[in-house]
């Protein structure tokens, strides 16, 4: 059974239409466009849901580089995975963290198989976000999982709502719903509302234009997925042939062998179809089902479910083989792949590698069914803020390792402490504040994602991922209550000349930091000219993405145990550490132009506002620029050096001086930290 002739005899018993008459081809094509941006909706809706939930947890963590310490013995709002979960609160955040990385994997997998068929996705999808990038999807009363099922009609699940918030019994509830074997859900459908759910394909009384009927399950949305995709017409095609695209655009962040990032994450299967596969439109289809397999196995099972029965509706049957293993990442990969660093900057166990490796054999759902019965034995943000005899100290900010420094560029731990605590004190204002800077991040990611399936040469924007991080965090450590993500940020005015943070704004300067609308974390995220940059020095050729080698520059260093997962290929930190990204020293003719009127031509900045407590990781030469004219234009006016452990908001402040002294307007010495600055951590 190894040819397409015996693949075609089985179509039938596979409950797949065959001779299809073709005047019903546009309405099927719609129809799985449809389902294709259903699929990179759902995997899409996990990834803040999971994340805001995993951060939810209480703890610290260090932010270690290899061979930098100037960070030695300090913490930061926030857990990280971590290469010894000793306690049940970092063994919690290794297995949702591994299960937030799969996630990942599933929606570049979707997207590819998506853009094979010619529907490049969008990340900002009206199912999930309004247009000011609010995210309506989560809620207090909603209860409805997107194109899945709505939770009142199931049986385990129907007091569960589908919101956002710390780990708790509603939130593992959702999650197991998310996760739940196709066989599992179909039971626990009530009787009396399994007319809503489970589709015929093709979708009986169906047209272009309609909403999708509810799949019921991911596993069904993925099954419905391939049965229209075999569809074969009367003059012999498939529905896939019909549609495949073979100059799409695939991106692959997990199996990508470069430097920095040597190794195969997941050396069992292909993550996107190669060149080669797309020459022949049948091995593209079966790598395409077999990419559907790895999400459902992964997320349901595939011993009795979904993920290995997908493996039929191949072209190539004697490809059948035993899926459990072959999905897993490959621990010693992780371990090259991610190196964790100590607060020497010297070597140790991978954090990354303990919390995916750990946790690869077990399903998703597995893995959160695993934390029932362990609640009570977790400290979460929002049940260390209930007591009200609970405040951040200084102690809770440093290790055994961290000895004061006669001098240090970086807030002590207690002014740190003394922000936190006012931040709190601030209230409901303070909260819409960090919800809407969580927001930004977000968009930070989803906006650039909608370009990047669309062109090859757009680069992921990793330091965006992390970011959004550092925010979501920040919310719980501050306010231990969920960012809200349902709120909006506004529009970025074209002709306005923003800044990127603490009073220095080229036109006015009342010590305000940047506007909400231009808060982001990634170079690469917002097209950013003229905004002031973000308090990095970036390359002063321009026209890069943080990256692009050749085409970046200075960051802070990685941290460690906090956000790596966000760094792929190119962006490990072995990458950031050895100088060939945002991080290294500039090449042997390289300047770079200044932070707070940096020349970014659309390549934007790593993160706005300026953590108080970010640091050059190494020197370099900066050229400043002023702006003139209603478009901003670029004016060379001179250069200034930078050095390893200088403070970034100091050269900032520096630079920015240089410029408003060349416009006659000169300014006198910075305006004191505010909170948000003083309470974000560095290498955002």
């Amino acid at each position: 059974m190894n040819d397409t002739a015996t693949a075609k005899r089985l179509e039938p018993e596979l409950g797949i239409c065959v001779g299809r008459s073709l005047k019903y081809f546009e309405t099927d094509k719609a129809a799985v466009w449809q389902i294709a941006q259903a699929a990179v909706d759902v995997e899409l809706f996990t990834i803040p849901l999971y994340m805001t939930t995993m951060y939810s947890i209480y703890g610290t963590h260090e932010i270690n580089a290899k061979n930098i310490d100037y960070y030695k013995g300090r913490c930061w709002p926030g857990m990280g995975p971590t290469a010894n979960p000793d306690t049940e609160e970092r063994k919690t955040f290794n297995l949702i963290f591994s299960v937030f990385i799969q996630e990942m994997l599933h929606l570049e997998m979707a997207s590819n198989i998506s853009t094979a068929i010619g529907l490049v996705p969008t990340f900002t999808s009206p199912a999930l976000q309004t247009k000011d990038h609010g995210w309506h999807c989560y809620g207090p009363e909603k209860t409805t999982i997107p194109y899945i099922v709505d939770l009142k009609d199931t049986k385990r699940y129907h007091n569960t709502k589908v919101a956002l918030g710390s780990l708790d019994k509603n939130t593992l509830d959702l999650f197991c719903a998310v996760e739940q074997p196709t066989k599992d859900a179909r039971e626990e459908i009530l009787p009396e509302q399994r007319h809503k759910y489970f589709p015929l394909v093709p979708f009986p009384h169906w047209d272009p234009g309609k909403p999708l009927p509810m799949f019921g399950s991911i596993g069904d949305m993925y099954e419905c997925y391939a049965k229209y995709l075999r569809i074969r017409y009367e003059d012999g095609q498939t529905l896939w042939e019909k549609l495949f695209t073979s100059d799409c655009v695939q991106q692959d962040l997990f199996n990508v062998m470069e430097k920095g990032h040597p190794k195969r994450e997941f050396p069992g299967f292909d993550t996107k179809l190669s060149s080669q596969d797309l020459d022949d439109p049948i091995v593209a289809f079966d790598k395409a089902i077999t990419m559907m397999s790895a999400i459902t196995d992964q997320g349901e099972g595939s011993l009795i479910t979904i993920g290995e029965s997908l493996l039929r509706y191949r072209f190539n049957q004697a490809l059948l083989t035993d899926v459990k293993q072959r999905y897993r990442e490959d621990r010693p990969a992780l371990e090259v792949d991610y190196p964790s660093y100590t607060a020497n900057g010297g070597h140790a166990p991978s954090a990354d590698a303990e919390a995916r490796g750990r946790y690869a054999p077990e399903t998703h759902f597995e893995r959160f069914e695993s934390l029932h019965g362990k609640l009570d034995k977790i400290m979460t943000w929002e049940k260390w803020h209930a007591d009200p005899n609970n405040h951040w100290t200084s102690a809770m900010l440093i290790t055994r390792e961290y000895s004061a420094p006669a001098t240090s560029p970086i807030p002590p731990p207690q002014e740190i402490a003394d922000a936190l605590n006012r931040l709190k004190a601030k209230g409901p204002s303070e909260h819409a504040l960090l919800s809407k800077v969580a927001v930004g991040a977000i968009a930070g990611v989803t906006t650039v994602l909608n370009e990047y399936w669309k062109n090859a040469s757009t680069v992921f924007p990793y330091p965006s991922m992390a970011g959004s991080g550092d925010r979501v965090s920040l919310c719980w450590a501050v306010f231990g209550r969920t960012p809200d993500l349902a709120l909006g940020i506004g529009d970025v005015n074209p002709n306005k000349l923003y800044h990127a943070c603490q009073g220095m704004a080229l036109e006015g300067n009342d010590g305000t930091c940047a506007a909400i609308e231009v808060y982001h974390t990634c170079r690469g995220s917002n097209g950013c000219k003229a905004q002031g940059g973000c308090g990095f020095a970036q390359l002063d050729t321009g026209g890069g993405s943080c990256g692009h080698s050749g085409g970046c520059g200075m960051t802070a260093s990685v941290p460690e145990g906090h956000a790596p997962y966000m760094l792929r290929g190119r962006k490990s930190r072995n990458d950031v550490a050895e100088g060939n990204l945002c991080g290294g020293p500039p090449p042997s003719t390289g300047k770079y132009s200044s932070p707070s009127d940096n020349k970014c031509a659309t390549f934007g900045g790593c993160a706005v506002p300026i953590s108080a407590s970010q640091l050059y990781p190494a020197g370099g030469t900066m050229v400043l620029y002023d702006f003139v004219g209603p478009r901003h234009q670029s004016q060379q006016i001179g250069e200034m050096t930078f050095a390893l452990g200088e403070s970034v908001y100091d050269k900032a402040w520096e630079a920015y001086q240089k410029v408003m002294s060349h416009r006659g307007k000169p300014v006198g010495t910075p305006p004191k930290a505010t909170d948000l600055r003083i309470a974000l951590p560095p290498s955002t």
